[in-house]
């Protein structure tokens, strides 16, 4: 599977055969955004709605996102 990217952020994915479940943090920040997903469509669409929710929650709280170190390097 390639990486998901969206909106500057990227997954970091884990498959858990145990529970069946693919598992997804946004890769690069110092915040937890954790997401999950029984398929890779589902679990693309699950991190889209993570990375909208993370960047609408910082918008409510009035602080900036955390943006992946790779990105804060390129700027």
């Amino acid at each position: 599977m390639s990486a998901f990217d969206y909106k500057g952020y990227t997954a970091s994915v884990e498959f858990d055969a145990h529970e069946g479940l693919i598992t997804g943090t946004l890769a690069g920040i110092d915040d937890c955004i954790v997401f999950q997903a029984q398929s890779a469509p589902k679990l693309k669409a699950a991190f889209h709605a993570a990375v909208d929710d993370y960047l609408q929650t910082c918008a409510q709280l009035g602080r900036p996102p955390k943006k992946p170190a790779s990105a804060s390097r390129a700027a």
